[in-house]
């Protein structure tokens, strides 16, 4: 059981990971964005952020 709990933590990190760096790629190529879509991706960066940090935590547990 809890090798399947790693397992899906892993794979939750993977992703969120992935999608935080194509989220930052997406921003630092697009040139032209509003100051709305900025704070907009910012939010939504901050989210998978505090995501990856609690995966982190709980992987580590």
């Amino acid at each position: 059981m809890e090798i399947i709990l790693e397992d899906k933590i892993e794979k939750a990190l993977e992703y969120y990971v992935f999608k935080s760096k194509q989220l930052k790629d997406f921003v630092n190529s697009s040139k032209d964005l509003t100051v709305e879509q900025i704070v907009e991706f910012g939010e939504e960066l901050a989210v998978l952020e505090y995501k990856i940090t609690a995966l982190e935590v709980a992987k580590e547990s």
